[in-house]
């Protein structure tokens, strides 16, 4: 079995990876060995772009606990709150182990449940996000409503299509996704009193019914396809243009959700352990 990318840390450092799924970024940490305790105050300063490393989540592996699995995957938000799922980091942490194992197929546990990934020539990782649950009470909602016309309107956002595949997610379907202010609009509708355990916001214009322009708070590319489908503005596969590329989503007849895409290893390095102990003073 090749070495594991991580045998490079100085004497009481703690290494880790910088990797990224079109530019959605990850600081992962390798706890399988060797316990490392992220609660949420170390997330927080792991996850600070000014005095930590910086990402939009930070990633454990842990030794599995399904014996089916190859890794467990936590994850942690920038607030320190726990994520269930995220197709972007199961897509690296996928890319990691076949850089470790040389498996092209691995399982990967979260606790969300298992998620089945696949590593593809020229660099592209397809990931099972399971199925897509569109009940009011699966996503959360906090009342009984029509998940594909929420009640729900903030500015010129209205009438979200809402999701759960992992997280909840709701898509607010416009004409130019390049006028919404999503900075000012999405930390308030993420907050929004109808989402009990919150939701991830995403703004989405139809190109053509193989091709949705998405801008997000947050993450939601396979809850923008199953919301243009079940619209009828798309097919059940698309591509999906962010801000930092291009993402093949397709919803399978069996209500999975498939995202294929890229991933890269942007840098390695080690933290010093004060800065998980909420100590203001750090190394990278």
């Amino acid at each position: 079995m090749p070495a594991p990318p991580y045998k490079l840390a100085a004497m009481g450092k703690i290494p880790f990876l910088k990797m990224h799924g079109l530019g959605n970024d990850f600081v992962v940490l390798d706890g399988r060995r060797a316990a490392i305790a992220i609660d949420a105050a170390a997330a927080r300063a792991l996850a600070d772009r000014r005095t930590g490393i910086g990402c939009d989540q930070v990633i454990l592996l842990e030794p599995p606990r399904h014996p089916s699995a190859q890794v467990l995957m936590r994850i942690r938000n920038p607030d320190g709150a726990e994520a269930e799922a995220c197709g972007n980091a199961t897509r690296c942490v996928a890319d990691l182990l076949r850089r470790e194992t040389g498996d092209h197929k691995v399982r990967i546990e979260t606790i969300a449940g298992l998620l089945e990934a696949e590593t593809l020539p020229g660099g592209r990782v397809a990931v099972d996000m399971g199925r897509a649950r569109t009940g009011w009470h699966e996503i959360p909602l906090a009342r009984d409503m029509d998940t594909e016309c929420v009640e729900l309107t903030l500015g010129p956002l209205s009438a979200p299509v809402c999701t759960n595949i992992g997280n909840p997610h709701a898509t607010f379907f416009v004409e130019d996704v390049e006028a919404v202010d999503l900075a000012a609009l999405g930390p308030i509708l993420e907050h929004d009193p109808l989402f009990p355990q919150r939701a991830n916001i995403g703004v989405a214009t139809i190109r053509d019914r193989g091709k949705i322009r998405l801008r997000v708070w947050e993450r939601g590319a396979c809850a923008a396809l199953v919301g243009a489908h079940r619209r009828g503005l798309a097919g059940r596969q698309v591509v999906v243009e962010l801000d930092g590329g291009f993402l093949d989503i397709a919803w399978r007849e069996d209500g999975h959700v498939v995202m294929t895409g890229p991933v890269a290893l942007s840098f390695k390095g080690a933290v010093d352990p004060t800065l998980l102990a909420g100590v203001d003073r750090h190394h990278v």
